[in-house]
Formats: structure tokens, sequence, C-alpha cells
């Protein structure tokens, strides 16, 4: 199991200290929502944990098979959009724009495109998940 701790003060009701066993880094509300943009906002991390992810998923394929990759570049954006399925309903639309640069064919570069949908934030992302508040 994966644990965080997050913690926030009355002197910066915005700014979360965001602990791991490891590291410690801060999130934090825009000015315009009265944080003081010190971090990351919420959805800012939520994107770049998905990008990171999917970088580091294809970094690991790729080694795994020998293949020369020398640049990983994942941009990822979020728009809210209509709901297809229920009128009147809004969903959230991510779209990952993945470039590899490498000594690597086009079909190898596809693979590691398919292998992008594999990363492990993808999956909580886009499959089903439990949220418990205790």
């Amino acid at each position: 199991m994966t644990e965080f701790q997050v913690t926030a003060t009355p002197a910066t009701p915005f700014k979360q200290e965001i602990k791991s066993v490891t590291h410690t880094f801060v999130s934090d509300a825009p000015k315009e929502f009265g944080g003081g943009d010190l971090g990351p906002n919420p959805h800012e991390l939520l994107l770049g944990a998905l990008g990171a992810c999917t970088s580091i998923t294809i970094q690991m394929y790729a080694q795994r098979k020998g293949w020369v990759v020398k640049n990983i570049s994942v941009k990822v954006s979020e728009e809210v959009i209509e709901d297809p399925n229920n009128a009147g309903k809004k969903l959230s639309s991510i779209v990952r724009d993945v470039k590899i640069e490498g000594d690597l064919t086009e079909e190898q570069i596809e693979s590691l495109k398919v292998v992008a949908d594999k990363c492990p934030i993808h999956k909580i992302i886009d499959g089903p998940s439990q949220i418990k508040t205790n």
C-alpha cells in the first residue's frame, strides 16, 4: 500500500505539505483562489503524475527490450467536455501527447505508445477505483 500524509496549517490554509516515505513536497492553490501559489495545484500534480508515470513506463519497457530511447516528452492536458453518454453532464478529457526519439523503428515507437496505457497512474485514472473517506 502506498501512503501519503497531507498537512495544512491555518497560517497558509491552501498550502499543503505532502509527505511520502522518503520525500516532502508542497501543493497550493493559485493566488486567484486565495492560495499562495507556492507549488503545483492538485490538478497539476495529477496530470504531472500521469506524465511522469507514462515516461517511466515507456523507459522501463524500452530498456527491457534493449531499445535505444534518447528522449521522451509527455505533454498532458485536461479539459472539461460534455459527456456524450449523459446529456447535461460533464466529464474530464485528458490527452497525452507522447513524443519518443531514439534509434527506433515506427513499429517500436507505436509499441511504446501502446505501453503508455499500461502505466499504473493511467490505470487508476481510467479504470474502476474506489475512494473511501474515514
